[in-house]
């Protein structure tokens, strides 16, 4: 049958919001516990509850948490490393309250390990905790605790160790730190590792690798440091089962492996490559390898915009990459000659997949969402594209065409509208998994950009350093040329370009239709228009980020003002819609609301969307429908001059 013909942005798409909020789930921080393998759902339908899910050797999966737990730290507000397990009892920190619970095999409920807030009506005022491990030997967690119940100027970091006979709230093992992340015990319990850092750095700035020796008593003697500096960001320290002690370096520009096999020895450089092994750690409990034995490790990398899976051979230095059809790997884990991850491909949505070395084979235990096969053929798959930027340089985006099967553009309606993306961070990047976000607008018939602007992860640390004091200059100029060199590659229409972006991607969207006179439109979801209230609000962790990206404040005031959109609505004539959660302590409702007031004195298209009971990004599944469908309503009114189809 021949395609009908329409104009681009109307074609009909089966891939409509509520299939994307259907059965679609989260995956996160994959576990190991013998035989069995567990993970984190997030569940949209249940208003975004983190559930910890285990999997057995038969293939029985059991909700082990049940409802009202969610299974969500939040240290540093972005979380990560939520839980552990240990011989069959699993260690959680729980959303509400944010105290460590555990549960055992067979028991009916949680039982809480640490105390109860002091003001159960206050949810800020908690002790957090994520990232920990079981010392075995001394039956106790050893983890993260963020304390918000001090009265010290800001919130305590420290890693603390808690009895598993008798809880409490955790006696510090290592203190005096703005942060720290990732403490590792030897597999003989007699050695602990562990990340710090000091603000303005963040943690993909500088930070140090430090080892202790553990006592009999528990007690850390010995402490030194092994690696790092302001300038060096370490990642991920791992233990090996013979002693040696592993860990990613930007010390060469790129995030690359090494090992030292004794704390008196220098660090020795496993596979030297232009590649990145490394990630920006903006959650805990990260994990992009995993060391198999004394012999061998498996890790994913990152060149030229791919990633791979691969095998590394520790004494030949040999890397040996897997061709599995995936393109995308994090919380990487091995389970005896077994890898467990989550994986992705341009075709095929996330999920945990657990991969045999010696049969060659993958299996996919869970998906992030089941797909009727027939989708398949409206996916566009991405293209990686370089491109000219200022300064004679060259930056980065994946490109989607639109792509419908049942659709071709009617007559004379040459090239398609373009979605430009924006992600946050701003040291995120784009990624190549299927989203059906993503293939919500290119199977209407609306190209989209996924730009991975100066300052964004996977291309190096100067690639990275680009955006250090450009905020809102180099990110805003690479998001520009990306959509003028598909507009010069004829793969856009001038006259129906918008941008779009979350949190610090939707500053970047801000930015570019305030102080650009390029896109057609554009939304902000929970975006930053106001740089020198982000710096004097905001949590602890992010409390001196601007520092690097604009400039010390209230030193450079003056250049916060003229980079914030907020002070300089009168220029921005273009339609904006926002979306915002209110109880975002990231970008709090005040900020979009600034905007929202001063488009609405001066008459110009604004949309405003306010979700109660949403935080930093949304996870509740009326909320994700509600604001895709707002989204591609907003545009086919006021930009793209289009029928609406859903």
């Amino acid at each position: 049958m021949s395609p009908k013909t329409a104009p681009y942005g109307s074609w009909l798409s089966p891939i409509t919001s509520d299939l994307i909020v259907a059965e679609s789930i989260g995956l996160s921080d994959i576990l190991i516990d013998g035989d069995d393998i567990y993970w984190i759902e997030a569940r949209p339908r249940e208003a975004g509850r983190c559930v910890v899910v285990r999997r057995t050797a038969d293939g029985k999966r059991t909700d082990m948490t049940p409802a009202p737990f969610s299974a969500r730290t939040r240290v540093h507000e972005y979380g990560g490393g939520a839980c552990t397990v240990h011989q069959g009892s699993l260690f959680f920190a729980n959303y509400a309250d944010q105290r460590l619970y555990r549960l055992d095999r067979g028991a009916v409920a949680p039982t809480a390990l640490t105390p109860a807030p002091l003001d159960p009506d206050d949810p800020d005022r908690t002790m957090r905790y994520g990232d920990g491990t079981i010392d075995v030997t001394r039956n106790r967690w050893v983890g993260v605790r963020q304390n918000h119940i001090t009265a010290a100027p800001q919130v305590v970091n420290t890693i603390v160790a808690i009895d598993l006979a008798v809880g409490g709230p955790g006696v510090p093992l290592v203190a005096g730190n703005d942060f720290y992340s990732s403490p590792r015990l030897s597999a003989n319990g007699t050695k602990l590792a562990w990340l710090t850092w000091q603000l303005p750095n963040m943690p993909w700035d500088g930070t140090e690798l430090w080892v202790a020796d553990v006592g009999a008593d528990g007690a850390l003697a010995n402490s030194r440091k092994l690696a790092g500096g302001t300038e060096e960001s370490i990642y991920q320290p791992e233990w090996g089962p013979e002693g040696a002690l592993y860990f990613v370096s930007d010390r060469s520009d790129w995030w690359n492996l090494y090992c030292i096999e004794a704390v008196n020895q220098p660090a020795r450089a496993l596979c030297p490559m232009t590649a990145e092994f490394g990630q920006a750690q903006w959650n805990l409990g990260m994990s992009s390898y995993a060391v198999i034995g004394a012999d061998k490790l498996v890790c994913s990398y990152e060149q030229n915009g791919a990633m791979r899976l691969a095998r590394l051979d520790l004494r030949a230095g040999r890397l040996d990459p897997l061709d599995l059809g995936y393109q995308d790997y994090s919380f990487i884990r091995v389970q005896g000659e077994r890898i467990v991850c989550r994986a992705g491909s341009p075709t095929e949505p996330a999920a945990v997949i657990r991969i045999d070395q010696a049969l060659a084979s993958t299996e996919v235990l869970q998906r992030t969402t089941t797909l009727d096969p027939d989708i398949g053929r409206f996916v566009s798959v991405p293209t990686h594209v370089e491109f000219p930027t200022e300064g004679g340089l060259m930056a980065h985006c994946l490109y989607y065409a639109p792509s419908n099967p049942g659709f071709a553009p009617a007559a004379g309606d040459k090239l398609p509208p373009l979605v430009v993306k924006c992600h946050g961070g701003p040291t995120s990047s784009a990624t190549s998994t299927l989203d059906l976000r993503i293939q919500y607008w290119t199977s209407r018939g609306i190209a989209v950009i996924d730009v991975d602007y100066g300052g964004s992860t996977g291309y190096g640390r100067q690639y990275r350093n680009r955006l250090r004091s450009q905020w809102g200059i180099v990110d805003v100029d690479d998001c520009v040329n990306a959509a003028k060199h598909m507009v010069a590659e004829e793969k856009a229409d001038p006259t129906r370009i918008v941008i779009t972006g979350g949190s610090a991607g939707g500053y970047t969207t801000l930015a570019a239709l305030t102080f650009r006179d390029f896109f057609k439109g554009g939304a902000s979801y929970y975006g930053v228009s106001d740089a020198a209230a982000l710096a004097r609000d905001t949590h602890k962790f992010e409390s001196r980020y601007l520092d690097k990206l604009i400039g010390p404040y209230p030193e450079a005031e003056k250049l916060y003002r003229e980079r914030s959109p907020a002070f300089h609505a009168d220029q921005l004539s273009r339609p904006v819609i926002f979306f915002q959660g209110d109880e975002d302590k990231i970008v709090p409702p005040s900020q979009t609301e600034v905007m929202v007031t001063a488009l609405r004195r001066r008459g110009i298209p604004v949309g405003y969307f306010l979700f109660t009971g949403e935080q930093h990004g949304f996870r509740k599944d009326v909320n994700i429908k509600r604001s895709l469908d707002a989204e591609l309503y907003f545009y086919s009114g006021l930009v793209f001059a289009t029928g609406l189809t859903y």
